[in-house]
């Protein structure tokens, strides 16, 4: 019989292989929605071979436990019905083990079933265990119930029990990955790479304190895959036993005292962020550090809202109106974290520029990149702009402090950038002009960003060595550009001048028909030249319009017998006087 892995190939495209359609889910595990996903194709997949093999649990009215037994193991499906059952009830914990962050009772319900889905990873390895499985199944099935009574030792805190289950497991994966082709390979190994943080989790709990680097060091090197968010989880739980050291941070010259977990929680991943940047491989880690942290300053900002919901001057600020007299330390807090988020994604938004520099029209880009456009970086650099001016106006901050000059002086040097990207797509276009002029105002900002970077304290031009740097190279190459660009247009009009001179008109055409043409005729300066047609030529013009009654066709006319009938008898009188009157008249005749 074949591994339980290999044999859901039916037909139905909603029974796809569980590993093959819930792979993500398995090492997420993060949000509500994905565990009530699969937990639903669970249902509908353990109902629909229910349905197939004949094997109900009962009729509408009573339900009948139906056992599975070794000599019913007759169709692989059988084995599926278990394994589905154990997913399910894993499901569903985790489900509720998200939801118990908010509701802390549902964490007993969530252990109950994690223990139900170790009774049916019981059931499934018992059943593999007989003859009609291969070797490779009964492997499986026990690397699959050392992870359930792993994942039922970890959700309980005991480390030494649960990293005992997760090394088995472990090393049967490694077994079965060392036994077969890559393509079945890459399966086992990313099993491995799965069960491995939740090891050096263990480990750390033991205290083994070298595993929290081991930890940071692969949430380094994950970016944006599948393990991303479970590292950041095991990292966010090793961080909530710091922070009862992190009691006050100082800003600005003013000291407030963190009350909050959340924020504690999210100052010590700060504190350690800029180590994680430098050493992380590759742009996308770097990225994806950025985000989860904006992202738990977010989560951090929102805790501190809802506790400043009875805050008068924090009200105030959120509608933009002015307080008056000194803010309270939590409504001081907010506004460092504020600053912390624009200071961040400014950071970011600086990374992605300097990716997207390498992919600029005139260098070369490897297959499958896209190329970048200028109107790319003004659009990056428009929202680096927006974002320092937003620092100056925070809430609480000293009005013409060193902060505002500092931000200042970072806004007139994002500007040079801007303007010098706005020219190069003005000079794609070939609007001389209108480049010479913009590469006129980066010259202008750019100098000014440098005075005052060389104005701000030593430590401060310290920080800002590299953008002080980039500012130089660019003042450099603006000045070579700037001058190719107003040679490049003499040589342009040049090129138009003797296109014109060498376009030709047709002498016996009129003047007046050939205006958008100019050419040297010289017949126009003689005694007579060829100015209009004369006598012109016969136009054609529209006719007078011809009227038809069509409406006559559709009217009712009165009717005329009553007149008519008048008029005869006025004209042929009857009566014996006529008749007399007529045979008199006519015997004379």
């Amino acid at each position: 019989m074949a591994a339980p892995a290999e044999s859901m190939t039916e037909e139905n495209p909603e029974d796809v292989p569980l590993e093959k359609t819930y792979t993500v889910e398995v090492s997420e595990r993060s949000t509500t929605a994905t565990w009530v996903e699969a937990r639903s194709y669970c249902s509908r997949r353990i109902r629909r071979i229910r349905k197939s093999l004949h094997f109900p649990q009962g009729n509408k009215h009573k339900v009948q436990p139906k056992k599975i037994t070794v000599e019913k193991l007759t169709d692989v499906r059988y084995l599926h019905l278990p394994l589905f059952c154990a997913e399910r009830a894993w499901y569903y914990a985790m489900q509720l083990k998200s939801e118990a962050n908010t509701e802390p009772r549902k964490r007993f319900h969530m252990l109950a079933r994690v223990r139900k889905a170790l009774v049916y990873a019981e059931e499934f390895t018992g059943l593999c265990e007989s003859s009609k499985c291969d070797a490779r199944t009964k492997l499986e099935s026990q690397a699959y119930l050392s992870l359930m009574k792993g994942g039922l030792y970890f959700e309980q805190e005991d480390w030494k029990a649960a990293m005992e289950y997760y090394t088995k497991a472990k090393t049967i994966y490694e077994k079965l990955g060392s036994a077969f082709s890559e393509d079945i390979q890459q399966l086992y190994l990313q099993q491995v790479e799965e069960i491995t943080p939740n090891l050096r989790y263990c480990a750390y709990n033991i205290g083994d304190q070298s595993a929290i680097d081991e930890l940071r060091q692969l949430r380094r090197k994950g970016g944006e895959d599948q393990l991303t968010s479970h590292l950041d989880d095991l990292l966010s739980q090793t961080r909530e036993k710091q922070t009862a050291t992190l009691s006050e941070v100082k800003w600005q010259g003013r000291t407030v005292q963190v009350k909050n977990e959340p924020v504690r929680l999210f100052l010590l991943n700060l504190q350690d962020s800029t180590k994680e940047i430098e050493s992380a491989e590759g742009i996308d880690s770097k990225i994806s550090i950025y985000e989860s942290l904006l992202k738990q300053c977010i989560d951090a900002q929102q805790v501190l809202r809802d506790t400043l919901q009875d805050d008068q001057n924090f009200k105030l600020a959120i509608r933009g109106q002015e307080i008056e007299g000194k803010i309270s330390n939590q409504h001081y807090l907010h506004t460092y974290l504020t600053f912390i988020r624009l200071s961040k994604t400014v950071e970011r938004n600086l990374l992605l520029i300097e990716t997207m520099k390498d992919y600029l029209p005139g260098k070369k880009v490897e297959e499958g990149h896209k190329i970048t456009k200028p109107q790319d970086l003004v659009r990056l650099y428009d929202i680096i702009i927006q974002n320092l001016n937003e620092i100056p106006n925070l809430t609480g901050l000293d009005v013409g402090g060193s902060l505002s000059e500092e931000t200042a002086v970072r806004v007139l040097g994002f500007k040079a950038f801007r303007s010098y990207y706005i020219a190069q797509s003005y000079l794609g276009a070939k609007k001389w002009k209108e480049t010479i002029s913009l590469y006129e105002r980066v010259l202008q900002n750019a100098q000014s960003a440098l005075k005052g970077y060389r104005s701000l304290p030593k430590p401060q031009q310290a920080q800002f060595k590299v953008e002080m740097s980039n500012l130089e190279d660019l003042i450099h190459t603006v000045d070579g550009e700037k001058y190719s660009c107003h040679a490049t247009s003499v040589l342009d009009i040049n090129h138009v001048t003797d296109q014109m001179g060498a376009i030709t008109v047709n002498p016996k055409m009129p003047l007046i028909e050939r205006l958008e043409d100019y050419a040297e005729d010289s017949s126009l300066t003689s005694k007579k030249p060829n100015l209009v047609s004369f006598p012109p030529d016969f136009e054609p013009i529209p006719c007078r319009p011809l009227f038809f009654d069509l409406a006559l066709n559709h009217i009712d006319l009165p009717s005329l017998e009553e007149h008519l009938e008048q008029k005869q008898k006025a004209a042929n009188p009857k009566g014996l006087t006529g008749f007399v009157k007529g045979w008199l008249w006519g015997g004379s005749k």
